[in-house]
């Protein structure tokens, strides 16, 4: 669909001229010569962008631009006037127009900053699309469950947003989300930034884990032209990015030690400078960190400074597995069930009793992320509308992958008072550990768990490599 373009201008040859070149260019164009013309026009056409003449009959340009702000305030306005002058500039950037042209108009420059100005209200199209997908993905709402565990969890967001609207101008405290991999810290995170007073600013995500150590300091504080051997120009860094918002740090246990010394600068001074600069930038933003391992294990390893850990837990929310949530269970796989029923044009879909039973059985190793997956395959592989525990690719919890010797506990001592599940579950951890020489990838395959899940329990239950 061709780009919509009102020409406001009384010269009638010049308006007919630009009409007749914007139309070769695939621009739908309509004129408009006056005052009055020209609103009515607007509210009948909607154009994309408006070319303004600042000397109209009756009533000047300005009171024109004025009048389509009423309406829109997104559309661009160019400006163009025979009488160019700073003052008249001003004044037309002040009442909202995108730029100004001094007459007489050379056609190329006017295409040329048609093109410019009709491509800045794409990208801001985009990104205001996709802050209003964010925002509705992001809410309180979307935290599924009627469990005792999900309804206390979302009490307490409930209750930081409460506190966090009757802050007026001072910062809200950092938030400190833990809880296993695939229960649901980035949907809390997310929570805390869309139903809270900073919805309309940016949510900035950095997964501490996905980026290299040796960038992810550029990544997150950003750099100076010639700060190191590819910085070619400057970068705006994430932190930078998110001010007036929230910094979501993902994976927070992941970061190294030299950039938590500056996360720990950000926190308490709400300041971060440029890799390569010697200026600091003041920044204002809320921080919410995320993680699935215990951080006061690694801050008893000295891999985590126990400063940036108290400053980071000023708030703690703790997310429940889904194996604590039975009565979430069912819930949720129908939830899950009808959205990818959905999706791929599968409606009526239902579970069989023994398909109900076996979800209800299995641990959930993955939580939610794992359950939403499983769903999804469900869909795509079942061949009629009821879904049968065959049909469903539960990975068994604990199990040998590869036909091995099978993991066992007869060389364990069990305690008298009997079977202890927490020593059962650390005993069949520490037996896969042995087995493949402390590799965590290997283990957690042996054990039929993701390597988040067995980083998760090796810090559980403080296993070290002899």
């Amino acid at each position: 669909m061709p780009y919509g373009i009102m020409i406001v201008e009384d010269e009638e040859t010049l308006a007919k001229n630009i009409k007749r070149y914007l139309e070769k260019n695939d621009y739908e164009v309509r004129v408009a010569g006056d005052y009055k013309d020209a609103v009515k026009e607007f509210v009948a056409f909607s154009p994309d962008l408006v070319l303004l003449d600042y000397q109209l009959p009756g009533r000047s340009g300005i009171e024109v631009l004025k009048a389509i702000r009423e309406h829109d305030r997104q559309v661009k306005v160019i400006m163009m006037t025979a009488h160019g002058s700073i003052e008249i500039a001003v004044e037309a950037m002040k009442a909202g127009a995108y730029d100004y042209l001094n007459k007489p108009l050379i056609l190329s420059e006017l295409k040329v900053l048609i093109d410019k100005a009709l491509g800045q209200e794409r990208l801001e199209g985009a990104l205001s699309y996709f802050h209003e997908r964010q925002a509705a993905q992001g809410t309180l709402e979307g935290i599924l469950g009627s469990s005792t565990a999900i309804e206390t969890l979302r009490q307490k967001v409930r209750q930081i947003l409460k506190a966090e609207s009757s802050l007026s101008d001072q910062l809200p405290p950092a938030v400190l989300i833990t809880g296993e991999t695939g229960t649901g810290k980035e949907l809390v995170a997310r929570a805390l930034h869309f139903d809270g007073p900073r919805r309309d600013e940016p949510f900035v995500e950095l997964n501490c884990a996905a980026i290299p150590e040796q960038l992810i300091e550029a990544e997150l504080f950003g750099y100076e032209r010639g700060a190191f051997t590819d910085a070619k120009g400057r970068k705006m860094g994430l932190a930078e990015a998110a001010h007036g918002g929230t910094l979501f740090l993902d994976e927070i246990g992941e970061l190294a030690l030299p950039v938590q010394a500056k996360l720990l600068k950000l926190l308490e001074d709400r300041t971060i400078r440029r890799l390569g600069s010697v200026r600091d930038r003041q920044v204002n933003l809320r921080i919410v960190a995320a993680t699935n391992r215990t951080l006061e294990q690694l801050v008893n390893r000295g891999d985590f400074r126990s400063d940036l850990y108290f400053r980071l837990r000023t708030i703690t929310l703790t997310l429940p597995p889904l194996r604590d949530r039975q009565d979430d269970i069912l819930f949720l796989a129908r939830h899950f069930l009808e959205l990818h029923g959905r999706r791929y044009r599968r409606d009526g879909l239902c579970f069989a009793k023994d398909a109900e039973r076996a979800l209800l059985r299995h641990d959930w190793p993955g939580n939610v992320r794992e359950l939403r997956n499983i769903m999804e395959q469900a869909v795509l592989l079942s061949t009629d509308n009821t879904i049968e525990a065959a049909q469903l690719a539960l990975a068994p919890g604990l199990s040998l992958d590869g036909g091995g010797a099978a993991l066992d506990l007869s060389s364990r001592l069990l305690p008298e008072s009997g079977l202890n599940l927490e020593d059962l579950e650390r005993a069949l951890v520490e037996q896969a550990l042995e087995r493949t020489n402390w590799n965590v990838t290997r283990a957690a395959k042996l054990l039929g768990l993701t390597r988040d899940t067995l980083r998760y329990r090796i810090d559980k239950y403080g296993l070290r490599s002899s």
